[in-house]
């Protein structure tokens, strides 16, 4: 168990509880959330170390390690994955700039992005914590994932693009990745990271229900200020962040399953087009974005 006195992201010492949230998926247990008043970083304390934190992704349910198309949320995940893949693919060649390179995904799951990106010409290398989940990459796609593990015995200097897809808020070895992405990267390639959004609207609506808290496996919940502020530390800066409207929908879906039992589409849709709308202007305000990296 993982009890912190300073904030993981910029280690300022003032921090404070924000609210409990239940973990719906495996434990039923609660787990507190912090806040930290520096950078505004949010973070689940008490939770499991590294070693005993496996137990709480066992479950059908977690998408990206079973890739279940069971029952009508996980059904409308894979329509707007398939949408998305695509979407995703020509964010990484406009912002690199390449048509072709070496990219890495960390957190590849069953490696559907991995496969768009070889199918476009790319050369590309996966990590994957999850042996069911490689398991299924390489059965549905030959490809090979390594073990998260092997991300510091990579070579220096050889990717173009490393993607994070929904996964940095998993990591227990937070700065020890962000400087080791730096290291990996070319000197003029770019860094995606997508991640949960919680000063969202759909975070204010569903509160301690908001789905994309998911505690324990989110270790962190961001900001973009504290996104901010954990780039810099690493020399590295953010010179886009995009908005992944889908996601709203998608996180408003499982709250209203969390909050009411059952769920309410036609009310999640309301949440999600509402969350949308508030973000029309401002886009570090939508439910999920994605923060493009280069090193300064």
């Amino acid at each position: 168990m993982i009890q912190y006195t300073n904030c993981p992201i910029c280690y300022s010492p003032n921090i404070a509880p924000q609210l409990n949230a239940k973990d719906y998926t495996v434990s039923q247990k609660e787990f507190a959330v912090w806040h930290c008043k520096n950078c505004t970083a949010g973070f689940t304390q008490d939770v499991p170390a590294q070693n005993e934190i496996g137990v709480y992704y066992q479950s059908d349910n977690y998408i990206s390690h079973s890739d279940t198309k069971k029952g009508f949320v996980n059904t409308l995940y894979h329509w707007v994955r398939s949408r998305t893949l695509n979407k995703k693919k020509q964010l990484l060649i406009d912002e690199v700039g390449m048509v072709k390179g070496e990219m890495l995904d960390i957190g590849c799951g069953t490696g559907a992005f991995l496969n768009t990106m070889k199918t476009a010409g790319w050369g590309i290398t996966g990590l994957e914590p999850d042996a069911t989940a490689r398991a299924k990459a390489a059965a549905l796609y030959s490809i090979q994932p390594l073990s998260s593990e092997k991300i510091f015995e990579l070579k220096p200097s050889t990717y173009h693009a490393i993607t994070m897809w929904h996964v940095l808020e998993h990591v227990h070895e937070l700065h020890e990745y962000i400087k080791q992405l730096s290291t990996l990267l070319t000197p003029n390639g770019k860094i995606f990271i997508a991640v949960p959004n919680y000063t969202s609207k759909d975070a204010a609506i569903y509160a301690a229900q908001w789905a994309a808290y998911d505690v324990p496996r989110h270790l962190y919940h961001f900001s973009p200020p504290a996104m901010q502020q954990l780039i810099a530390q690493h020399n590295l800066k953010i010179t886009a962040i995009k908005p992944m409207w889908y996601d709203s929908f998608y996180v408003s879906m499982l709250s209203e399953k969390y909050k009411n039992g059952k769920g309410n589409i036609i009310k999640a849709f309301i949440n999600g087009f509402i969350s949308n709308l508030k973000a029309l202007g401002d886009k570090t305000k939508c439910s999920s974005v994605i923060y493009v990296i280069s090193k300064v």
